[in-house]
């Protein structure tokens, strides 16, 4: 009897994995992707940073246990440097938790140089017990005693099919950098955090963490059948307001939450099919990306033992560029978009040349779309100009984040957030960075302005720029917003950007 009960669990966990009618990843919080970025690194113009965000819309107050990594989930960043949509390159990430103080309710606790049982503690535990550990100041070790939670990871190069395991160059494990919980557990949280940067093989930096959410939009807005405020502009921005970089006109929907944000910073010439950092005008400089989630086939649930996951890994969910899998796939497909190869998608082709997003565009602003098919989205899904060289080869249909690593970084007192439809070609669709305006700048696409200067509309939600100011450093994001001190910019409420400034609108 128990091994037919086994047997059936196993059965039914097998079969979760196929393309079903539905939304698989929406059940499968810890494997889902919220973002995918890939530019040349600021400051350091011979390397590419790729960064792979999961577990959206994290509440940093969310105690006990907080946000770890999935230990079940291997996390990939695959890059394509011949063109065919098939990885060359896989950088894959894989978690072990271990809890180190099993009798302690809660993942983190800390405060001070520690907090002993005061003289009125009744029996049986003395006055003077040691009770709440030092606050925490290390990821192991000193000052890691109240980290009761605490995650290692690995990091695995597959190129050429051969498998290289990617080690700290200083020796000893990877830690994940836990969740802000707070000024009194962790003190000096970005002192905390950047401990959490590692070298490894080859000149590669890595990092794995909590971090906060790098996405700014007004979600709720264009959820609601695209409801733009009018206090913002009602979805099309007055020139002076899109020319405004740094100010937002409208709540940013992911302020105050956080993301799990895996990095890794990777020589050019480690990427390039060449082996070596080509210039913008070489076809061989430019590359595709995408990140995956997998679980392994079969689960057993064994109550009151743990589970036991086993098999292969299955895809779970893929992004390539933003907004791709949300605005431009049906619902009906969407689980079989998500669990498919980007050298498959000539099955979605449909979708990507006439999207029904430009359909909604057009009806509800009535300004002209260009005519399907829509070559004009090509550098979305071949590699085309303007992001590859002219005469690249263009490749298969496929959702990939295409970079020209022969573009330089932009400074950063001339970087745009409307990345290359602003002039700024180091910007989206060319890569990602963690400051491109991907949603103004997919609605701009969407509506055809690659397309010539006639579908030149000025869309917008409104919201310009992050809550919280980003790195200009590895890795880039900013540091984990703090489970005490949050704060979610609302609409009608005071300071729309970073805490200052008008009002949000509600309308």
């Amino acid at each position: 009897m128990l091994k037919m009960k086994l047997f059936v669990c196993i059965l039914l966990v097998s079969l979760m994995a196929l393309p079903q009618a539905g939304f698989a990843i929406t059940e499968d919080h810890k494997a889902t992707i919220t973002g995918f970025f890939a530019f040349v690194s600021y400051d350091d113009p011979t390397k590419v940073t790729f960064i792979l965000d999961v577990d959206p819309l994290l509440e940093p107050g969310n105690g006990p246990r907080y946000f770890p990594f999935d230990d079940n989930v291997l996390y990939s960043i695959n890059i394509d440097n011949n063109n065919d949509a098939v990885a060359d390159i896989v950088f894959q990430f894989q978690f072990t938790t271990t809890i180190q103080n099993p009798s302690v309710p809660g993942a983190f606790l800390g405060a001070g140089a520690g907090v002993n049982a005061p003289a009125n503690s009744p029996p049986p535990v003395a006055p003077g017990t040691p009770i709440i550990p030092t606050a925490i100041t290390a990821l192991n070790g000193a000052g890691a005693a109240g980290l009761g939670l605490q995650q290692v990871y690995t990091v695995t190069m597959i190129k050429g099919g051969v498998t290289t395991p990617l080690t700290n160059s200083s020796g000893g494990s990877l830690f994940a950098v836990p969740a802000n919980v707070g000024p009194r557990t962790m003190p000096n949280y970005p002192a905390l955090a950047s401990q959490g940067i590692y070298s490894i093989s080859d000149g590669i930096h890595v990092f794995a963490g909590t971090a906060d959410e790098p996405l700014f939009a007004d979600l709720g807005a264009l959820y609601d059948s695209f409801n733009f405020r009018t206090g913002a502009g009602g979805g099309v921005l007055s020139a002076a307001a899109d020319a405004n970089d740094n100010v937002n006109t409208a709540s940013d929907y992911l302020s105050g939450y956080n993301v799990n944000s895996i990095a890794i910073e990777v020589p050019i010439s480690m990427l390039t099919r060449t082996g070596s950092q080509e210039p913008a005008t070489n076809a061989a400089a430019t590359i595709g990306a995408w990140g995956t989630t997998a679980r392994p086939r079969a689960l057993v649930l064994r109550a009151p033992l743990p589970p036991v996951y086993s098999g292969s890994f299955s895809q779970i969910q893929r992004m390539g560029n933003p907004f791709i899998s949300d605005l431009l796939i049906g619902d009906g497909s969407k689980d079989l978009w998500n669990m498919s190869v980007p050298a498959n998608d000539s099955q979605f082709a449909a979708s990507y040349s006439d999207p029904f997003l430009a359909r909604q565009l057009n009806a509800i602003y009535g300004f002209a779309i260009p005519t399907p098919p829509r070559t004009d989205l090509s550098p979305l899904t071949t590699y085309a100009p303007p992001i590859a060289a002219p005469g690249t080869l263009a490749g298969p249909v496929a959702d990939l984040l295409r970079l020209n690593t022969g573009v330089p970084p932009t400074p950063m007192g001339s970087r745009k957030r409307l990345g290359i439809i602003a002039g700024d070609g180091a910007g989206f669709p060319n890569g990602r960075r963690v400051s491109d305006d991907v949603t103004d700048i997919f609605f701009r696409l969407a509506a055809g302005i690659l397309a010539g200067p006639n579908f030149n509309i000025l869309l917008g939600d409104g919201v310009n720029t992050n809550d919280v100011p980003f790195q200009e450093t590895f890795p880039y994001v900013d540091w984990s917003q703090s489970g005490r001190q949050r704060r979610h910019i609302d609409p009608g409420e005071p300071g729309c950007t970073q805490g200052a400034g008008a009002a949000c609108p509600t309308n």
